[in-house]
């Protein structure tokens, strides 16, 4: 019995968890932005993959895995394409967590946040 109730609540979780994703078809929000700090380089993803700084990555909390999106620094207008490999972020109000190499590419380090566009690219 209570192996049981074990897989019950271990279901629910996993279905509480896959609930939140959503179609990235015609996804397009306007945001904050934040970076990743050097801290995080080299810990695990909610992907299963080591987070790399030097790539062009990003973290949201209900696109899938793989999803590319385009990101639109609404200040002065330079984009970058990332890939959605985790979740987050973890800070209320914010959009969408980018790579230090994403930042860097939106001319965002100085401030550390930017408002931002987020639009899913079709694969």
């Amino acid at each position: 019995m209570k192996r049981l109730l074990g897989l019950l609540a271990l279901f629910s979780l996993l279905a509480g968890c896959a609930s939140g994703i959503i179609n990235p078809n015609g996804y397009d929000e306007t945001g904050t932005a934040s970076y990743y700090g050097a801290k995080h380089h080299g810990n695990k993803t909610a992907s299963g993959e080591p987070f790399n700084q030097n790539a062009l990555t990003a973290a949201h909390r209900q696109l899938p895995f793989g999803t590319q999106v385009k990101v639109t620094n609404l200040d002065n207008d330079k984009s970058v394409v990332v890939r959605i490999n985790d979740r987050g972020p973890h800070t209320r109000g914010r959009l969408i967590d980018l790579s230090r190499k994403a930042a860097e590419q939106l001319g965002m380090i100085s401030s550390g946040t930017a408002r931002v566009r987020v639009q899913a690219l079709s694969n």
